[in-house]
């Protein structure tokens, strides 16, 4: 359209700019899990909040800091815009190309930890912001169309611990109109994707130790229980071979599908052969072979899935050794209206009705899921105002398979939540090598640049 014109160009001239900011973010490590540079990068952050004008504040949680902000703007709407400053452990370094802390840009693309999870993000948005500011008359200083607020988190990797309570306790400066989330981008089409929701989670550690010390084999094969064994039969039980899980009470709360969400899922494009071939696998389980049924089964299912093991020996040669100690991550994604504080009183009777009560739960967190209506209307800006950019329409997915801490802003904040973002299925992030496509950054900033001015 021809308003943006001189915003599109404001962009363009000045994002080699932005993308300079971008690195100097990307080179302040904030690894939340192992508590590397959390203060450090929250004050960078809030700094480049300051530079904009906003009233930035870094406010204390009994884990890392929560970086607020705020700035007034012409009309009476407050749109908010939640994103997280920490980032996933750079491990295993060996695998980078170049160092994860170290930004690299190469092939139009930039390279480094946090790049597209989430700070991407971040500098994008306030990119969007610079070219509104920007867009006057002569003689007049820049003025937001709407309201603005930010929240940025420092413990989204490690599942928010600390944020609801936050959100509780600050709701009146955190009100607002609508949100947009951390997270979006394009499919393998180049498509824009909108995800109306996220799974919630329960993720657990199960451990059982049988002994003082590890024994040898030909002693305590015949004699002592093998913790190995027991943690195997403990986790053979949650689940059967029908993929139900047997936990007490799993799917009594469960909302199936609506005749609206098949509808979307039914005119999103066929995934069955690019999941083959991206991930290498012959066959999907409970005998789907693809189509709608394979999309709802991808997001609206519970899962139970045993995400590492860990016992014994497994060096190189052999070791005839029963290990006294075995353990198990397993993660539980949930549906609406699942909550994680039931499956795991519900994991501990299983357990215990199985006879497993020597097999410890340490919770290592969760989080609640949560939808947002998908003919809402500002749903409906976000994805009409993508198309111009885009070149194609925005398609809408019910819910995102993944989890994130969107609960407190749905059910606490009364907002509808919309998705969108600069990331592309080989951004690899949480992996070696993680990175944006510049092409892909510069269109997000056109994007909330018009969310933006729309909204207000």
């Amino acid at each position: 359209m021809a308003e943006y014109t001189k915003i599109d160009a404001y962009l363009e001239s000045h994002l080699d700019e932005s993308i300079a900011e971008l690195s100097r973010l990307v080179a302040q490590p904030s690894v939340g899990a192992q508590n590397l540079g959390m203060r450090e990068c929250a004050e960078l952050t809030a700094s480049l909040l300051h530079r904009r004008g906003f009233s930035a504040e870094v406010m204390p949680t009994e884990g890392a800091p929560v970086v607020f902000a705020e700035r007034k703007g012409k009309s009476d709407k407050t749109l908010l815009f939640y994103c997280h400053y920490d980032v996933q452990p750079a491990e295993p370094l060996e695998l980078w190309e170049t160092p994860p802390f170290e930004p690299s840009l190469r092939d139009g693309k930039l390279f480094g930890r946090g790049v597209s999870d989430d700070k991407g993000h971040i500098t994008s948005r306030l990119f969007a912001i610079d070219a509104l500011l920007a867009d006057h008359p002569p003689g007049e200083d820049g003025e937001l169309p709407c309201s603005i607020k930010f929240i940025i988190e420092g413990e989204e990797e490690t599942s928010s611990v600390h944020l609801h309570e936050f959100i509780l306790e600050n709701k009146a400066r955190l009100a607002a109109d609508a949100c947009i989330w951390e997270f979006g981008g394009v499919d393998h089409r180049e498509a824009p994707i909108q995800y109306l929701g996220l799974r919630g989670i329960c993720y657990v550690e199960l451990s059982v130790e049988t002994a003082a010390t590890d024994v040898h084999s030909g002693l305590g094969g015949s004699i002592f229980p093998n913790a190995a064994w027991r943690l195997v039969w403990a986790l053979n039980s949650l689940k059967g071979p029908d993929e139900r899980i047997r936990l007490p009470g799993h799917y009594d709360k469960v909302r199936p599908p609506t005749i609206r969400d098949r509808e979307l899922m039914a005119a999103l494009p066929e995934t069955s052969e690019v999941y083959k071939q991206q991930y290498g696998v012959e066959s999907f389980i409970k005998g789907l072979t693809g189509g709608v049924d394979l999309r709802v089964e991808e997001i609206f299912t519970p899962t139970c899935t045993i995400c590492g093991l860990t016992s014994g020996y497994q060096g190189p040669g052999s070791k005839t050794v029963q290990p006294a100690k075995a353990s198990a991550k397993v993660d539980f994604r949930l549906v609406p209206d699942q909550d994680p504080k039931d499956v795991l009183k519900n994991l501990r009777t299983h357990l215990d009705n199985e006879g497993f009560q020597d097999v410890q739960i340490t919770y290592l967190g969760g989080e609640s899921p949560a939808r947002t209506d998908p003919d809402h209307p500002f749903i409906r800006l976000v994805v009409e105002s993508a198309g111009e950019i885009y070149g194609v329409p925005m398609q809408i997915m019910p819910m995102s398979g993944g989890s994130g801490p969107n609960y407190p802003f749905v059910h606490d904040l009364g907002l509808p939540v919309a998705t969108a973002g600069l990331g592309y299925p080989d951004g690899r992030g949480h992996a070696p090598n993680e990175n944006i496509r510049l092409d892909l950054y510069l269109k997000h900033a056109k994007h909330m640049a018009r969310v933006i001015r729309e909204f207000a």
